[in-house]
């Protein structure tokens, strides 16, 4: 079992920053490969970025890449999502989501077991 507990969302101006964190309770935390999604009002959740559980392989949906960076600490059994450059667009409330490694691949949500609550994050114009 693994709990997860997304931090770090706010509101932010255009072209502004924001770091959110996900804390997993539990031991086993390096055996999952992790996940950011995010849900816009009125639209379908989508995945954002994904990381292997070693931290290694890194995979980042076309609408963030170059503006989000995803990485984690093992030892903090924490998993991070670095925007920058964030548009209107990237309003959403922000998911991090555990899976098995070898079930699925990174963007497809069916594949995790276990999500945060989300975080909102809101940018304006």
């Amino acid at each position: 079992q693994v709990q997860l507990v997304e931090s770090g969302g706010g509101l932010v101006q255009a072209g502004g920053s924001l770091r959110l964190s996900c804390a997993a309770s539990g031991r086993t935390f390096s055996s999952y490969s992790m996940g950011w999604f995010r849900q816009a009002p009125g639209k379908e959740r989508e995945s954002a970025a994904g990381i292997s559980k070693n931290g290694i392989v890194k995979y980042y949906a076309d609408s963030v890449k170059g503006r989000f960076t995803i990485s984690r600490d093992n030892a903090k059994n924490t998993v991070y999502l670095q925007m920058n450059s964030l548009k209107p667009d990237d309003t959403a409330v922000y998911y991090c989501a555990a899976r098995q490694p070898t079930r699925g691949t990174w963007g497809e949500q069916r594949w995790y077991d276990y999500w945060g609550q989300g975080t909102q994050v809101t940018v304006s114009s």
